[in-house]
């Protein structure tokens, strides 16, 4: 079976049903793949002795197992399909699949295009992506020291899956390598991934779309100053809180308890109030309700604090965020959040 533009292996897929003699399955997709929901559940049920169930929830990552939502559905295997597992989730009561949609886009001519840009930087290069084009980084290795870059390609903690690999929430690749580099090239679309590197390793980042052949640097820096003014302000508009909702996210691959409580004993030493507060998906409406929270602080996905900063009416912010309000912390040691595992 061909999805255009990903190469995935749905042969793969139909091995272990059969192998596991799966009789219920559920499908999670990311939304770019959902278009090509009934075209995938069809070959399966063809190929195999499977129901198909397609969950319709958005799929926001690996750490977005919705596993905790199926006990009563009888299932025996989730497939999440355009993702690659997070090593450290394991010991799951329903078993899941994990299969990457790798992006058949020839990043060669992005790479070739970024080349001045790397060259005002320096010579050693720190190459990350996202799973999607991890694969293609045998090619990109090859352009870079057909023009005298040296490469290097970091391997994260066990929440990363691929050497070069980064996340959202997890920057741990880049990291392992930051002394060695004068620039970090990053291959794949939107912003997030390569600011978040920026804010992490506190590197130049030159980021390739690979899609586009956009080139950003200079965007990149500008959305930087944007979103650390729109921190600063949410530290600054928490300064008179005298009670807090800590977060906590549901997903099994955000799930910071400790931390959680960490931050209750933090807030206790200030004598501040606070309540701990579960949530899946997270937006405004969700919380409108708790009218008396003058601040949230999230202990779930980090983008929460960053992506939706405009949606919400009363602050959310970080543990380091909190750190710095409390005055555990200088602003000029700021950091963003990220689940690292030691």
């Amino acid at each position: 079976m061909d999805i255009p533009g990903y190469s995935i292996d749905f042969e793969k897929i139909v091995k272990t049903i059969k192998k596991e003699k799966c009789k219920k399955v559920v499908l999670q997709l990311p939304e770019g793949l959902k278009t090509y929901a009934s075209r995938i559940v069809e070959f399966l049920e063809n190929n195999t002795k499977a129901n198909i169930i397609l969950l319709a929830e958005p799929c926001f990552g690996a750490c977005d197992i919705p596993n905790y939502k199926l006990k009563n559905l009888d299932v025996d295997l989730v497939i999440q399909i355009g993702h690659v597992s997070i090593p450290e989730l394991e010991n799951l009561f329903i078993a899941t699949l994990f299969v990457n949609a790798k992006s058949k886009i020839d990043v060669s001519k992005a790479v070739k295009k970024a080349l001045p840009s790397l060259k005002e930087k320096g010579k050693n290069i720190g190459l990350v992506s996202t799973s999607q084009h991890i694969h293609t980084f045998e090619k990109v290795e090859k352009i870079l020291d057909e023009n005298s870059f040296q490469t290097f390609v970091g391997k994260g903690d066990s929440r990363i899956f691929l050497r070069g690999q980064i996340l959202g929430c997890n920057f741990s690749a880049a990291l392992s390598i930051v002394k060695k580099v004068d620039v970090f090239l990053y291959i794949g679309s939107g912003n997030f991934h390569p600011l978040g590197l920026l804010l992490s390793t506190k590197k130049p980042v030159i980021a390739i779309d690979p899609y586009t052949n956009e080139i950003k640097e200079k965007n990149l820096e500008e959305l930087k100053d944007l979103i650390l003014r729109q921190r600063y302000g949410a530290i600054a508009s928490s300064k008179d809180a005298k009670k807090f909702g800590i977060l906590i996210g549901i997903k099994p691959g955000q799930q910071r308890l400790d931390l959680a409580y960490k931050i209750k004993e933090m807030l206790d030493s200030k004598n501040k109030k606070s309540y701990i507060i579960t949530v899946d998906n997270f937006s405004y409406s969700i919380l409108e309700g708790f009218q008396d929270i003058d601040c949230f602080i999230s202990t779930a996905c980090p983008r929460i604090a960053i992506d939706d900063y405009l949606q919400y009416k009363k602050p959310i912010i970080t543990h380091v965020e909190l750190e710095i309000l409390i005055g555990k912390r200088k602003w000029e040691e700021y950091q963003l959040d990220e689940i690292i595992v030691n």
